[in-house]
């Protein structure tokens, strides 16, 4: 089994029930071979690998109280877990019968480069660049402690 797989299924787990979640994913996998006749496992690896993010925004506050938010870079493995909530989130948050159809229609169409977890990670994008001049607080500042 593949590790994206399980990452999906972990994601979509709702009160224990792993057989479900399963259900949902083997049967996502089953619509979209049905609507374009390719390997499903490369379509959600397409989608994952599209709405994976390099760049996120991580809240800070500074000493005044006022928060910012500040672009961080994002790991692989982040950024990766990131994606997949994006994708189940989108795919919830759409109009449809079952969570099956819904979750293999925001597959398509994040792996041809739309649908709601694009606009997640653009949104996210567009965030960080917009606060690209406060990168400079990354780095966290511990006060000096005097002797």
């Amino acid at each position: 089994m593949s590790r994206r797989v399980n990452m999906v299924v972990n994601r979509i787990l709702k009160d224990g029930k792993k057989s479900l979640a399963y259900q949902i994913l083997y049967r996502a996998v089953k619509k979209i071979q049905q609507k374009i006749e390719t390997n499903p496992l490369l379509v959600l690896r397409q989608a994952i690998r599209r709405v994976t993010p390099n760049i996120g925004v991580k809240t800070r506050r500074n000493k005044k109280g006022s928060t910012r938010k500040v672009p961080i870079e994002i790991g692989s493995k982040q950024g990766r877990a990131l994606a997949i909530r994006w994708l189940l989130e989108a795919s919830q948050k759409r109009p449809g019968q079952n969570m099956a159809f819904k979750l293999s229609s925001e597959l398509v169409d994040a792996a041809k480069g739309s649908g709601g977890a694009i606009r997640k990670k653009e949104a996210t994008h567009r965030m960080e660049e917009a606060n690209r001049a406060l990168a400079h607080f990354r780095k966290f500042h511990f006060p000096r402690i005097l002797h």
